[in-house]
């Protein structure tokens, strides 16, 4: 709709051009010919007075003549200058301030070459080709290498209306004729007559000797013989803030009155609006692409495999114009074989809101380590968001979900509530307090801990996803619950939906005029861990602790039916052990998990991590952590605000039974 909107608006400039243009003294009349190029518009220039006395003249509106030789093709709408009148002046300024809005409303760098080639076709010359540099140089740096031009666009007169007021078609070129001006990139030598005429910057005649010779370069063939003689031509260097962008190429038909010395102010005008606009829209392109960059840098580029959760994601930025934001999402791990669910939104769309979005996910991560309450979180990154500057803003929910416990604890600051999915299809908006913004301080986060059933769905999401122009947020919501519901009715309730198609089925919802932000989308299904396949125990602070450690691993591995992983765990459990009651004060935990891994956890009070050194050969001790490190297929330590968590992991075969991680 957006872009609707903005070609309505250049179709009503292009409009005003042509009443300024009529208004400068520029009359229609139905003589002209159409530009050869290689690649765009192809069509041929007259070949000057030897060729055109080889065709029949026909006699043309107003009395006027034309050719019917092939080589004249006839369209409408040439425009002949009028007589001088004391107004010329001032209705040459209403022209060019007509023709330069219409070149600034351009949306890209194609829009804007097309602005000047409409602006200027067929009301300043009958046809135009437009060089721009490539690469098209960015801000302040250095060009490396030769200057390239390359042909961009060209644009020729309409073709002709017949009698009841239809246009006709060109005739198609001769092949050798498309390409008269094939060279569709030029080189330009240091030195060579372009690089002198593009070094003067000035819009130039083409009939001068340094002129001609400098188009011998930017075009092929024989350009005097293609090209109209005298005045008909201008040569215009299109400068940028800083240096040259390219050249364009103004061109009239020998049958239309030549360029006039005040026309040369025209054409340096147009070029010098077009130059700045393509200025400007390279380096708000390398901004996004930078910007894009860096969010998709900072997005992760893999969600992890957690213990008794499934997850799946989706990000998609804004559409068109504001491509680049601040929406993330995350999956942290956490002790326990608890995972962190977070999805969050900066305000606005640019790169500060991109690195503002990659400093909270940081402080995210960080808090999340340190294992603090949702509510803590949210709080510690409202102060965060205040430090960096008072007028940053963000939406962020933070969830944890206990696969043990089945339980799911939420804080929401400013985010849309999360929906949950039910094994049986039933779709639920959970109630969760709102809370205010991050950035905006002084705010108190509420938690609530809700149940988070196995085989249930939870979905988490930003604002873009239910938010437009054509709706608002609650009903958006809504829409997103009957979604999820009418989903899960397709595929039973034994069967919930399979994870990745239900994030392109809740995305595919969203109709043309509902992209008005970015999206981002966090998907957990929940398995969570039976009863049956945890075991926990206390172990008081004794040199005993150890040997009692192996004992009970032993039996719950019998339990299990996991026998053939007995003498690895309780080697690796035994020095695990081990080095907590060294140094603990308090009872210290064991946990046994059995799930696709075999996981143990020992928890102590002591929030020092501990480090793998390698010990030398006199030392007694010090080699616990490199033997859990050759056996253990993964192995870690988190800090708790309570201490700390060592654990390591075995990997489990098919059928139940474990086999060591080597």
């Amino acid at each position: 709709m957006a872009l609707e909107k903005a070609r309505v608006v250049l179709d009503e400039e292009h409009e005003t051009v042509q009443k300024a243009a009529h208004d400068v003294g520029y009359r229609a009349r139905s003589e002209t010919y159409s530009v050869p190029t290689a690649k765009t518009v192809s069509a041929r220039f007259p070949h000057g007075p030897a060729s055109q006395s080889s065709a029949p003249a026909v006699a043309g509106p107003g009395g006027l003549s034309r050719t019917t030789s092939d080589n004249h093709l006839t369209s409408s709408a040439a425009l002949v200058p009028v007589t001088e009148s004391p107004r010329l002046s001032g209705d040459r300024l209403r022209y060019v301030g007509a023709a330069t809005r219409r070149i600034a409303r351009g949306l890209d760098l194609d829009e804007i070459v097309l602005g000047l080639c409409r602006a200027t076709v067929p009301t300043f010359a009958d046809a135009i080709l437009v060089y721009l540099r490539e690469p098209l140089p960015v801000g302040d740096e250095r060009p490396t290498g030769p200057l390239v031009l390359r042909l961009r666009r060209t644009e020729r007169t309409p073709p002709e209306r017949d009698a009841e007021g239809s246009f006709t078609s060109a005739a198609p070129p001769e092949a050798w004729e498309a390409e008269v001006l094939g060279h569709e990139t030029c080189e330009v030598p240091p030195g060579s007559a372009l690089s002198d005429v593009l070094r003067g910057v000035r819009p130039i005649f083409t009939d001068a000797p340094v002129a001609r010779t400098a188009l011998a370069r930017l075009l092929a063939g024989e350009v005097g013989r293609h090209l109209p003689t005298g005045r008909h031509a201008v040569l215009t260097p299109m400068r940028g803030r800083r240096r040259i962008v390219g050249v364009a190429l103004f061109l009239r038909s020998e049958e239309r009155v030549a360029f006039q010395p005040d026309d040369l102010l025209v054409a340096a005008q147009l070029a010098t609006h077009s130059a700045l606009g393509v200025d400007r829209t390279v380096a708000y392109g390398r901004e996004a692409y930078i910007a894009g960059e860096l969010q998709r840098k900072m997005l992760p580029e893999n969600l992890p495999r957690c213990t008794g959760v499934r997850l799946a994601s989706r990000y998609l930025p804004a559409a068109e114009t504001a491509r680049v934001g601040g929406d993330w999402y995350d999956a942290i791990p956490l002790p326990g074989s608890r995972v962190a669910l977070v999805v969050g939104d900066v305000l606005g769309h640019s790169m500060t809101s991109a690195a503002l979005m990659g400093q909270l996910r940081t402080t995210t991560q960080t808090l999340a380590g340190l294992d603090l309450p949702p509510q803590e979180v949210l709080h510690h990154l409202d102060e965060q968001a205040r430090r960096l500057g008072t007028d940053y803003l963000a939406t962020c929910l933070y969830a944890v979900y206990d696969p043990v416990s089945h339980r799911i604890t939420i804080a929401n600051a400013g985010n849309p509530p999360p929906v949950l999915l039910h094994m049986g299809g039933d779709a639920e908006v959970l109630r969760v307090p709102a809370g205010a913004p991050i950035g905006v301080g002084g705010v108190n986060f509420e938690a609530v801990e809700l149940d988070a059933p196995a085989g249930a769905t939870l979905l988490l999401y930003t604002d873009g996803l239910v938010e437009s122009r054509l709706r608002d947020v609650w009903t958006g919501i809504e829409e997103v619950r009957e979604r999820l519901a009418a989903i899960a009715q397709l595929t039973g309730p034994d069967h919930p939906p399979p994870l990745e198609a239900l994030c392109d089925e809740v995305l595919d919802m969203l109709g043309p005029g509902d992209r008005d932000d970015d999206i981002a989308l966090l998907a957990a299904r929940f398995g969570g861990i039976a009863p049956s396949d945890v075991a926990y125990w206390f172990l008081e602070p004794e040199d005993a602790a150890p040997g009692r450690a192996r004992r009970l691993a032993r039996r719950a591995l019998s339990r299990w039916g996991m026998e053939d992983l007995t003498d690895t765990v309780e080697l690796l459990v035994s020095e695990v052990v081990t080095n907590a009651v060294r140094y603990a004060s308090r009872p210290v935990t064991l946990r046994l998990l059995r799930t696709d891994v075999l996981r143990c956890e020992v928890g102590d009070d002591v929030p020092q991590l501990p480090r793998w050194e390698r010990a030398r050969v006199e030392d007694e001790a010090g080699r616990g952590l490199y033997v859990v490190n050759r056996l253990a297929r993964r192995w870690g330590a988190t800090r708790l605000s309570t201490g700390k968590v060592v654990w390591f992991e075995l990997s489990v075969n098919r059928s139940g039974h474990g086999r060591r991680g080597l």
